[in-house]
């Protein structure tokens, strides 16, 4: 820390500096006996007379900051209105003899003025901290809040494209603060040239931010990493990666994210391989991102196989987030017609429990259908039910109908009452399916007992359906 000389003592701050030009009109001008009227003048009569009685009402001089403050929160914000004449009642405040403002009321008016896009008036109020300190500066140190206002006013002109205007308030921050300025405040402006696409821009301000003697963080190096994967520049985005690991910044799951996306963008999927298995090493975990971009990368470029043997090693390993949704590999493997690869992997996932998600469960059970794999089908589907997760209704009695048709319906009413006990509770259409099942097997007692069920549960509207479904069970004729 940097210690400051001692202030010199003066009676009340320094005058507010002038507005900007389009903002002096509203400005409140002293009159001869020093006290300063309200902010009124750029009104009509009737409303100068009605902000006049409002401010008479709710903020009588002399007040303090928190005055000032709760009346801007409580009072002004949400008047409809006179909310847009804070910037105007803050300038209005500081003239006033008996009264200076400290980092509570400079922070709500920066944010506000921020938000609200009046970049004219931020500036004005940035120069005005800058020759008007807090209260809290009048001793050895500067305010802490100082920093952070800045900050936000910073990160707000970077959002916009105003980089001149950043700049002029991040070299007016440097010399308000104690010290040099927080890695984060450089950040700011790095990543807001990053994003408009101002690299060499945001290469100038990191050499600025290694003169100044700020130690850049793994934020700054993902920073330019990722501006240079955006711009097509995967080269220099290696060489900023390499810098990192010399400086000794250890890289992030972020860091190796970005440059595995820039690897496989570049179709180099086995440089973006290592560099996962270098992460491995490092003990930097994976997330969800880091799979999606390897497993799904390779599916969509239809190295399916490839995709599932690395997530198998994944697993092994203990490396593969259990939030990650192999739902792409095993519709990838189905379309191949590697359902019998695809049966394999979701068996794995369940051993080292990383259950798979419903949408890969049931992707599976269609692929299975659709090859007539009707019983690896039904052992998926009693697996999901033992493990809690219920099948839709859709996928379940197509399941059904499949057993059915070959002659399995006695299994498939065991499935039924698998699934009522964990909560899947069978609709007309599943009654329907196991009936005609039933008929073409001719067993008449089984399906009077499923008609009987239906009956009871009111899946069956009236006397004539009672009566048709019945007769085809003992004429053996399928009326469904």
């Amino acid at each position: 820390m940097v210690i400051k000389k001692l202030p010199k003592l003066r009676s009340r701050p320094h005058p507010p500096p002038s507005p900007p030009a389009e903002l002096a009109a509203l400005s409140p001008p002293v009159d001869p006996s020093s006290v300063t009227p309200p902010p009124t003048l750029s009104l009509s009569t009737a409303s100068q007379t009605q902000l006049s009685q409002f401010l008479a009402a709710h903020l009588k001089p002399p007040f303090t900051p928190q005055a000032l403050l709760a009346f801007l929160k409580t009072r002004l914000h949400h008047h409809p209105k006179f909310a847009a004449f804070d910037f105007q009642i803050f300038h209005y405040a500081a003239s006033l003899d008996s009264f200076r403002h400290d980092h509570s009321t400079f922070e709500w008016m920066v944010r506000t003025l921020a938000v609200t896009h009046r970049f004219d008036a931020l500036r004005f109020v940035l120069d005005f901290i800058a020759s008007n300190p807090c209260p809290c500066s009048d001793g050895i140190f500067s305010c802490s809040r100082t920093e952070p206002i800045f900050r936000f006013a910073i990160n707000s002109y970077c959002r916009v494209g105003r980089f001149d205007e950043a700049l002029a308030a991040f070299d007016c921050m440097k010399k308000t603060i104690d010290g040099l300025p927080n890695v984060a405040v450089y950040n700011t402006v790095i990543h807001g040239f990053i994003k408009y696409r101002e690299v060499e821009k945001a290469l100038g301000f990191y050499d600025r931010m290694i003169k100044d003697r700020v130690k850049p963080d793994v934020f700054t190096f993902n920073i330019l990493i990722s501006g240079y994967c955006r711009n097509s520049q995967f080269g220099l985005a290696l060489d900023v990666f390499k810098e990192m690991r010399i400086k000794g910044c250890t890289p992030n799951v972020v860091s190796f994210n970005t440059l595995i996306k820039g690897f496989f963008r570049e179709r180099k999927f086995e440089e973006g391989i290592g560099m996962a298995y270098e992460m491995i090493e490092l003990g930097c975990e994976f997330s969800t991102v880091t799979c999606e971009i390897l497993i799904h990368g390779l599916c969509e470029e239809g190295r399916v196989l490839d995709a599932c043997n690395l997530l198998v090693d994944f697993l092994g390993k203990g490396v593969l987030p259990r939030e990650f949704d192999c739902y792409s590999l095993i519709e990838g493997l189905c379309k191949e017609g590697e359902v019998g690869r695809a049966v394999e992997v979701m068996g794995e996932l369940w051993t080292k429990e990383n259950a798979p998600s419903l949408i890969a469960c049931t992707t599976l059970i269609e692929g299975c259908r659709r090859l007539g794999k009707t019983i690896e089908a039904v052992a998926l589907t009693e697996k999901m039910l033992n493990e809690g997760i219920l099948p839709d209704s859709v996928t379940y009695n197509c399941l059904l109908r499949d057993m059915c048709n070959a002659g399995k319906s006695v299994e498939a009413n065991t499935l039924r009452l698998l699934a009522s006990r964990k909560g899947l509770h069978p609709d007309g259409m599943t009654y329907n399916i196991l009936v005609s099942g039933y008929t073409r097997e001719g067993r008449r007692k089984e399906g009077q007992l499923l008609v009987d069920e239906m009956l009871d549960k009111g899946f069956i509207p009236n006397i004539a359906t009672y009566n048709r479904l019945m007769d085809g069970l003992f004429n053996g004729k399928n009326y469904f």
